[in-house]
């Protein structure tokens, strides 16, 4: 039997929780299984390799940014077998250039490819437990690449489809996935099991248990995932195929909260075919990546488009936005970073209606405006004034039944 175990940047923020990792691993281990573990660098150190950089120059160049921050990893991955071998266990730690995870060559949010297989097996047969850096790949020509942010994530899953791996546990400083982030709502209540299409809303949606290419990659290969904590014992909460999950009483399973976003508003754009392509295109090419789009009914043959994107990719957002306004003789290109965005989740609104005009009349109870909303078959999303936010959360979450106690009363 073979177990992917991910541990996140708080589960090895020093050596007294790297050893916490290591009798975990150590624990499968002596069960008869094979393991191999991929960890996170510790908490904090890819912020402070990110700030050394941009110390130096306002836009690091990517190549060398990548190769600079994925020794955050290295470091992790390399102590961790220290440990491993001091506690009386064989353990080996392979950088992906060692592993073969071939990647694409989009460096801060390159997309694995392939993995090799042969380096880990070879190494597992002489009972040896595996430790891989999270987070990055090697391209084509041998340069080292980055995922993202949350990349650790993909590569547990992506080592776990290729491996064909028994089961994947995400371990990261909560014990599983909950109705609403307990910070912001104090009667959030864990899942037992989420189904990969609810998973993948509340990811996208700002929900940071998982990250989104990872439960994409988990649906394509039917890698079932465990997400629990590192630091205290729980079932936790299994993420797999839709049929899998029992379905409760209430429709909607959970509130997502996002303040990382920002919108930009383009006005008066003129009505002509391909001026929305020529905006999107520029922005894709500079792989920014677009959420929320609105455009206005076009009047006197001019209409406004409105679009979100990430926060850290705000100001290059506006800057590309505003050289292609200028070239297609859109009046105004206005900024809005004061947002967040409150979305519902759940299965169980393909199949009841009135969840839009309830959710709608939850928040114009609170006197919350809403500035965007956008929806898909199982979510809700509304844009609101970011003070709002938390507000939002907890009302939605309250009158929509997900609240502990109201649950309790249910079952």
């Amino acid at each position: 039997m073979l177990v992917v175990q991910k541990y996140g940047g708080t589960s090895v923020r020093d050596i007294e929780r790297i050893r916490n990792v290591a009798k975990k691993a150590i624990a499968y281990k002596e069960r008869g299984m094979d393991v191999i573990v991929v960890v996170s660098a510790m908490s904090g150190e890819t912020d402070k390799l990110l700030n050394l950089a941009h110390d130096i120059a306002k836009f690091p160049d990517e190549r060398e940014l990548d190769v600079l921050i994925s020794t955050g990893e290295q470091v992790t991955s390399a102590l961790l077998a220290i440990t491993l071998k001091e506690m009386g266990h064989d353990a080996i730690s392979l950088l992906a250039n060692q592993v073969r995870i071939i990647s694409d060559a989009a460096f801060g949010s390159a997309r694995i490819a392939e993995i090799e297989e042969e380096k880990i097996f070879s190494e597992l047969k002489t009972g040896k437990i595996i430790v891989v850096p999270g987070f990055q790949g090697v391209d084509e020509s041998g340069n080292i690449t980055t995922l993202g942010r949350g990349g650790s994530d993909t590569t547990a899953v992506a080592l776990a489809a290729a491996l064909k791996a028994d089961f994947c546990e995400i371990y990261t400083d909560v014990d599983g996935v909950y109705t609403t982030d307990p910070n912001i709502c104090e009667k959030a209540r864990k899942l037992d099991r989420i189904s990969y299409d609810e998973m993948l809303e509340m990811a996208s949606l700002g929900a940071k248990v998982l990250q989104i290419r990872s439960v994409e990659l988990a649906q394509k290969y039917n890698v079932s995932l465990l997400v629990k904590s590192s630091l205290v014992e729980g079932k936790g909460t299994l993420v797999c195929k839709e049929d899998m999950v029992m379905m409760e009483k209430v429709v909607i399973s959970g509130v997502t909260y996002n303040k990382n976003e920002a919108k930009i508003t383009v006005s008066r754009v003129p009505d002509k075919p391909g001026i929305a392509s020529k905006i999107f295109s520029a922005l894709a090419d500079a792989n920014i990546i677009v959420d929320m789009i609105v455009q206005n009914v076009s009047r006197e043959n001019y209409n406004d488009i409105t679009f979100t994107v990430v926060k850290a990719d705000a100001r290059k957002a506006l800057k590309i936005t505003q050289e292609i306004a200028d070239g297609i003789g859109a009046v105004e290109v206005a900024l809005d970073e004061d947002i967040a965005k409150v979305s519902i989740v759940g299965l169980g609104m393909r199949s009841h209606s009135g969840i839009a005009s309830k959710m709608f009349t939850i928040l114009a109870n609170e006197g919350i405006n809403i500035k965007l909303i956008s929806t898909s078959e199982i979510k809700i999303s509304c844009v609101i004034e970011s003070k709002y936010g938390e507000l939002a959360v907890r009302a939605l979450h309250k009158h929509f039944g997900l609240d502990a106690e109201e649950i309790k009363e249910e079952t």
